[in-house]
């Protein structure tokens, strides 16, 4: 395991195997990581007010941020993240205390925020805004800001859900083998 690994509270992040995470990156706290998931470049997940989990073979890339809203008298639970299985979080996504499905892309530089829902099989465009609670239904295409659902997925798209887990699941075998730091 790479990366500024930390703990808070005495709670640590917890990796299951074959788990690839860039030595930039920074998890902290109550963050649990499922099989074959890889974190990128400059990846922030902060477990601190609430826990993070995210499912297996799921993708995180670079410059997102990960993190929670507090428990509450008015919220008890808070808001915690949970990313299901095969999903692909793009460049640069904020990622705030939201539940995510699985077989899902994330476009670059989109945020989802509190609350919000995001089903299984479903693709949010790059620089998109879910707002605090909203829910996305299974099986479509959803883009803006805020997000509007624009049409039902095609079967292609479906299919490309999982296969692009999958080509982050190769890469990140690629990085544990071929990645080596070079010090001056």
């Amino acid at each position: 395991m790479s990366g500024d690994i930390r703990s808070y509270r005495g709670i640590e992040p917890n990796f299951a195997a074959g788990v690839y995470v860039d030595r930039s990156a920074v998890i902290v706290g109550d963050v649990t990581v499922g099989e074959q998931s890889s974190i990128w470049p400059l990846v922030a997940a902060r477990g601190d007010v609430n826990f993070i989990r995210i499912g297996a073979r799921t993708n995180v890339q670079d410059n997102c941020v990960l993190h929670v809203s507090r428990k509450s008298a008015g919220r008890p639970d808070g808001h915690p993240l949970i990313i299901g299985d095969d999903v692909t979080v793009g460049h640069h996504v904020m990622l705030h205390g939201c539940t995510l499905g699985s077989r899902i892309l994330v476009g670059m530089s989109a945020v989802i925020m509190d609350g919000a829902v995001v089903e299984d099989d479903v693709i949010i465009g790059a620089g998109s805004l879910v707002p605090p609670g909203k829910r996305l239904a299974s099986g479509f295409l959803y883009v803006g800001s805020p997000v509007k659902q624009a049409r039902p997925l095609t079967a292609e798209e479906k299919a490309f859900l999982p296969v692009s887990a999958s080509n982050y699941v190769i890469l990140k075998d690629d990085y544990h083998t071929e990645v080596t730091a070079i010090d001056d």
